[in-house]
């Protein structure tokens, strides 16, 4: 997707997504979502777009999506890596596993490597406590997450 998206193409583009889901009970969460998945990230000039039409201040809009970890305001790398950082996952050794990560992977949370190739973000339960640590890549869950399975990660990362 071409990221230099003109504001107009944004705008239209999620005027159309709004008025697919304005219908729902509690539409802003679903339609954040939706623009996620649209262009990749929640970008700011979608912001007026969804209030004006769900009759809601701009703060309010932009209020959820900086409340909310799992929205981006700018792109992601190719590849996403979650870290759990929920209580099972830390009593498992969870930071210590972020921690190799990110001196391997020369990022931190919620930042993309200079080469676009990968975006590393927490993330606050992936429901596999019983195989904590755990991380998700591109979607996909790791579970007991080990120096293998970091070395694994960070194999794939650099194909």
């Amino acid at each position: 997707m071409n990221m230099q998206l003109a504001r107009t193409e944004i705008e239209a583009r999620t005027a159309a997504l709004v008025a697919d889901l304005k219908h729902l009970e509690g539409p802003l969460l679903p339609i954040l979502h939706g623009i996620q998945d649209e262009f990749g990230f929640v970008p700011g000039e979608a912001l007026p777009v969804i209030a004006e039409a769900l009759n809601i201040s701009n703060a309010e809009v932009h209020g959820v999506v900086s409340f909310y970890h799992d929205y981006r305001k700018e792109p992601a790398g190719r590849h996403v890596l979650k870290i759990c950082q929920a209580e099972a996952c830390q009593s498992m050794g969870s930071d210590v596993v972020a921690s190799r990560l990110k001196a391997a992977l020369g990022i931190g949370f919620h930042e993309t490597s200079r080469d676009g190739s990968v975006t590393m973000e927490p993330v606050y339960c992936l429901g596999l406590c019983a195989c904590a640590p755990s991380a998700m890549l591109d979607g996909e869950l790791i579970g007991r997450v080990d120096e293998d399975a970091i070395d694994e990660i960070v194999e794939a990362l650099r194909k």
